[in-house]
């Protein structure tokens, strides 16, 4: 039986990568340096925190930033991330739809690598707050995905064993994050193709359309 439905939040549930993309992207700029869409999405987009990305960068570019010029960084990022945030809706549209229709019959979390700030800025502002039982971000457990901590953090908040979840990811990071915590797992097409996720997910999806009780009862086993 299925115990709880845990999401991944960016890319699942919140079409908020781009955001990520352009803050960084602008912040970058700002100290004279590029960085292309292609590479972010290659190379940054579900690799960790913002500073998991920002140190990335600085060694991939030999810049040698002191942890002083990393944290100015990642707090100017987060900074343009906000503006942008405010400026329209997050949540992707097929969102609300899947959280009323699950959340009748499984606890719900979310275990992001967002900041749990953010995350609470988003479903806070689009008033689906009261759908988790749990939300786990980034500065909530020691190690960043693909480490299973965000995933066996959720299920332990829900009070589940990890055996008896689903984590519905867009990551390869993330769906490794959620296999090494011992959850089944689902990959949905909204930053990588079907073909990318092969293997790597036990079901792909391209929309949370798709996810209903009822599917979730005939397709995933354990």
């Amino acid at each position: 039986m299925i115990a709880a439905v845990i999401f991944d939040f960016d890319g699942v549930l919140a079409d908020t990568e781009p955001l990520h993309c352009r803050a960084l992207q602008a912040a970058l700029a700002e100290r004279g340096w590029t960085l292309s869409e292609t590479d972010y999405y290659a190379r940054f987009s579900g690799h960790g925190t913002d500073r998991d990305a920002v140190e990335r960068f600085s060694l991939e570019r030999s810049l040698r930033l002191s942890a002083e010029a990393v944290s100015a960084l990642v707090s100017r990022k987060i900074a343009l991330y906000r503006l942008l945030q405010e400026q329209g809706a997050a949540l992707f549209p097929q969102a609300r739809a899947c959280l009323a229709r699950l959340g009748r019959d499984f606890p719900l979390a979310i275990a992001s690598g967002s900041l749990h700030a953010e995350i609470d800025f988003i479903v806070n502002a689009a008033g689906v707050a009261g759908a988790f039982g749990a939300i786990v971000g980034a500065d909530d457990v020691r190690l960043a995905k693909p480490a299973p901590d965000l995933y066996l953090a959720a299920t332990r908040a829900l009070g589940v064993a990890p055996s008896s979840a689903v984590a519905i990811e867009d990551s390869l990071w993330g769906l490794q994050s959620a296999r090494n915590a011992g959850l089944r797992t689902i990959g949905i097409t909204t930053s990588r193709s079907a073909g990318e996720l092969e293997g790597h997910a036990e079901h792909i999806i391209a929309s949370l359309d798709e996810v209903t009780v009822e599917w979730l009862r005939q397709n995933v086993r354990f």
